[in-house]
Parts: structure tokens; C-alpha cells; sequence
């Protein structure tokens, strides 16, 4: 009698153990593969600052909170948040898409280089939600790749890359980058 109980467990033990194989199996064969040559998602916007300098407090779009003097000529230490428009085209007047909010500091002493980390707040009829946007921004390169590294909303859960392109360039008081955008993980 107890060896046939003990045949039956065994049975149903081995059973249980080939289900979770086939199931585990199956699983992992239809995992999401991503084609790094077509995005899920493309967008193009223009990302525009303004900082402020003690006379454009309307215009401004943001401020440097910390700027240690003596620390060489590439503005390290240089820590500034902003709050600024994204629109489709170059015009800082045109209606915009999003507003990127976060920060950017200067983090190297040799040469022009900062890091950013911001979200682009969208609130239109086109796209509600956000992105999460942060990387190093070698400023001197023709474009710098950061990473996209999450999303809300319309965007939820999204990873991909923002291409910056530096479109206009006016000393410390108005840049304009052109952001193109490729999601591969959409959800």
C-alpha cells in the first residue's frame, strides 16, 4: 500500500515539475525582442533656455542656483534648474508640447560638459504623461546621445534614446537643442 501512494507522488510530483518546465519554457520563447533599427515611437521637439541674469525674469526659463567662482574657465560646479518650453519647431514662441523640468550642472573642469536629468511634462490632445530624460551631455560633440529611462501616461514605461543636437547657441543666455527622440520599449 505504501509503495503505491509513494508511485502515485511521484507521478504527480514529476507532472507538476514537467508543467512548470513546459510553462516556464513557453515564457521565456515569447519574450518581447527589441529591433534596435525601428523605434516603437519618434518624436522631434526643440528644447529652448533662457537663464536668468537678474533683468529677464519674465522670459526666463531657468536659474542657476550654484555658481562656484574660481573653478576654472568651463563653468564646473555650475548647478542650474530649469523649467522650460518644448515646441516643434525653432520658434520659443510657438505653442508648446511639453515643459522640461529638472536640472543641469557642469561637471567637468577641462572642457564644456554637463549632465542633465529632467522630464518632459506633456499636457496636450495629442499626448498626456511624461518622460524621463537623464545623461551626460558632452556639449562639444555635433550630437550626445542620453538615455530615456521611463515614462507615465502615454509613454508608460518607456526606454529609448533622446539625440541632442545643439541648434542655436547664445553665450550664457538662450540655447536651443533640438531633441530627437526614439522609444524601443512601448508599453
Amino acid at each position: 500500500m505504501a509503495s503505491l501512494v509513494e508511485k502515485q507522488l511521484f507521478k504527480a510530483l514529476f507532472s507538476f515539475f514537467l508543467l512548470v518546465l513546459l510553462f516556464s519554457d513557453t515564457v521565456y520563447s515569447f519574450r518581447k525582442t527589441l529591433d534596435q533599427r525601428k523605434p516603437c515611437k519618434h518624436f522631434s521637439f526643440y528644447f529652448h533656455d533662457i537663464l536668468y541674469d537678474g533683468d529677464n525674469v519674465a522670459n526666463a526659463t531657468s536659474a542657476a542656483i550654484v555658481s562656484p567662482p574660481g573653478l576654472g574657465n568651463f563653468k564646473f560646479g555650475k548647478f542650474v534648474i530649469f523649467d522650460g518650453p518644448i515646441t516643434m519647431d525653432k520658434n520659443y514662441l510657438s505653442e508648446p508640447v511639453a515643459r522640461a523640468q529638472g536640472f543641469y550642472f557642469y561637471d567637468m573642469k577641462t572642457d564644456f560638459n554637463s549632465w542633465f536629468s529632467f522630464t518632459l511634462v506633456f499636457n496636450s490632445t495629442e499626448h498626456k504623461g511624461t518622460l524621463n530624460i537623464m545623461g551626460a551631455d558632452l556639449m562639444m560633440e555635433p550630437t550626445r546621445d542620453l538615455s530615456v529611462v521611463g515614462g507615465t501616461g502615454d509613454f508608460f514605461m518607456a526606454r529609448g534614446i533622446a539625440t541632442f543636437v545643439t541648434d542655436l547657441f547664445q553665450g550664457a543666455r538662450y540655447f536651443r537643442v533640438k531633441m530627437d527622440i526614439k522609444l524601443y520599449e512601448c508599453y
